[in-house]
């Protein structure tokens, strides 16, 4: 007696029985998808629970998300409130870029946005762009409800610095 070896990727094809290697790829691939899309909705669910949390103003939030592109649609109660659910969105792990397809009730000047880097404080952020140490408050404020201190930003979060003469 002895043993044969054959190619088994060959009977799946021909005989119907089996998988081949490709098919075998093709179904595991198939199952990372529908797990990863699975996943992606449970962190979207989470994302608009917490937004909500923060009682941020917005009508009909809906978050997608897709590798590390999230999109979010609704009506925002005004242009502060769509800003700050952009960061809310943005500065989660996991997520590399917001696209922003929300809708405005009352439209007001954009903030401008702030990459916050290694030795940034509020204050030497509103130095830099109100010449004002002193107005990091302003900053600070902005940024509510996301921040709970003015002393706790870290690298790569980024923050609304709203334009002083529009900002309520």
């Amino acid at each position: 007696m002895s043993i044969f070896s054959f190619i088994k990727e060959a009977g799946a094809r021909v005989l119907g029985i089996g998988k081949s290697t490709t098919e075998k790829n093709n179904e595991v691939s198939e199952q990372k998808t529908k797990e990863n899309q699975q996943e992606n909705a449970k962190a979207a669910a989470r994302l608009e629970e917490h937004i909500r949390s923060l009682k941020l103003n917005i009508d009909n939030l809906d978050i997608t998300i897709e590798g590390d592109m999230a999109t979010v649609s609704g009506e925002a109660e005004d242009q502060a409130t769509r800003e700050k659910i952009i960061l809310v969105v943005g500065n989660t792990a996991g997520i590399g870029q917001v696209d922003d397809r929300m809708d405005v009730e009352d439209e007001e000047p954009e903030a401008i946005f702030h990459t916050v880097e290694r030795g940034d404080s509020l204050g030497k952020i509103a130095k830099d762009h109100y010449g004002d140490s002193s107005k990091y408050l302003i900053i600070f404020e902005a940024n509510k409800p996301m921040l709970k201190d003015p002393d706790k930003i870290y690298p790569g979060q980024v923050l609304r610095i709203p334009d002083i003469e529009t900002e309520k």
